[in-house]
């Protein structure tokens, strides 16, 4: 390791993202818990992200609240905490604080300005980045897990594999049995129609024809999504034949992590579920609408299978890969 575990007790963790995009670092995380077993690791993102350091408690000890920053388009920069934010930091004391939001060209500076010992992540040319031996080129090709994967190793931190997880607890399985769903293992299958951005939405038809071939072939259909998406999973079932099971608003990502580990497959065009379903190598149809399928889709391609709808638009596409995995599950 570049940097020996001996003079590394605390570390800091920056990655203000969402669910997805947290997701996919988990298997760089591993790596770093295992060669640092002993230091305290803490992430600084954004609110939502303490429940994720509760859920990965092996590999995060603490949390620390992101007010935003200037070109950060993830949180509205909130400029009378981001003072305080940064004494807080400052007072931690980190030895080590790693740079993980992307390519570095509008973070870098502000991650220096934690006062670590140590500074690492990613750069690219033309843009500051400390010239301390620590900083990789932001490789910009392949998986975001490998990307990941791949500093952890250009600091000298040997890969624990790729593997995603989603760790649930009894808490979860309680969660999802008080809403007291008349749905049995494997014998259902989750629709997760949202997205948080509508360019990013695949038509609600092509989700209602879907859930109600599913039906059709002795399934039910879960259909799942927050309280803010109820309104496209209302269109959803409004378009539908047949009655499914709307659980829009109900369940904690605990429940709905029990509800894709259990399900016979999940169809979605949300990179955070899909992720969660990899984690429990649950069979899934992903709907790519960003155009980087090979940057955000599962890797196993035996279980999972990817459609690029920007590149082929084509609704016979996913039907037929849709009846494939249903025929396996079978």
């Amino acid at each position: 390791m570049k940097i020996p575990p001996f003079e590394i007790k605390k570390i800091a963790i920056f990655r203000a993202l969402q669910l997805g995009d947290m997701l996919c670092v988990i298997p760089a995380l591993r790596a770093l818990r295992n060669a640092y077993p002993n230091a305290q690791i803490t992430l600084i993102g954004l609110p939502w992200g303490k429940s994720l350091t509760e859920r990965f408690n092996q590999y995060f000890d603490n949390f620390i609240h992101f007010p935003g920053y200037p070109g950060l388009p993830e949180q509205e920069l909130d400029k009378a905490a981001f003072t305080g934010f940064l004494k807080e930091v400052q007072d931690e004391k980190f030895d080590l604080a790693i740079q993980m939001q992307g390519n570095g060209s509008v973070v870098n500076p502000m991650v220096e300005l934690f006062g670590a010992k140590y500074t690492a992540g990613y750069k690219i040319d033309g843009h500051y980045a400390p010239d301390n031996g620590l900083f990789m080129t932001y490789p910009n090709e392949g998986h975001e897990i490998d990307r990941h994967i791949r500093l952890m190793e250009f600091l000298g931190i040997e890969s624990q594999g790729n593997e995603l997880e989603y760790p649930l607890t009894t808490a979860d399985y309680d969660a999802l049995d008080a809403l007291q769903l008349d749905i049995e293992p494997k014998t259902y299958v989750c629709i997760h129609p949202g997205s948080r951005g509508s360019y990013r939405q695949w038509p609600v038809k092509y989700f209602a024809t879907l859930a109600d071939y599913c039906i059709d072939e002795g399934y039910k259909a879960v259909l799942t999504g927050t309280k803010e998406e109820g309104g496209i999973i209302d269109e959803v079932i409004s378009l539908m034949r047949h009655e499914p099971i709307n659980t829009a608003g109900k369940t904690s990502m605990g429940a709905v992590g029990v509800l894709i580990q259990n399900a016979a497959m999940l169809i979605s065009n949300c990179t955070g579920v899909s992720h969660i379903a990899s984690a429990f190598k649950t069979p899934s149809i992903v709907i790519s609408m960003d155009g980087e399928p090979h940057r955000w889709g599962p890797l196993d391609t035996r279980v999972h299978r990817t459609i690029n709808w920007l590149q082929s638009p084509d609704f016979h596409l996913v039907f037929r890969e849709t009846v494939e995995l249903v025929s396996l599950a079978d």
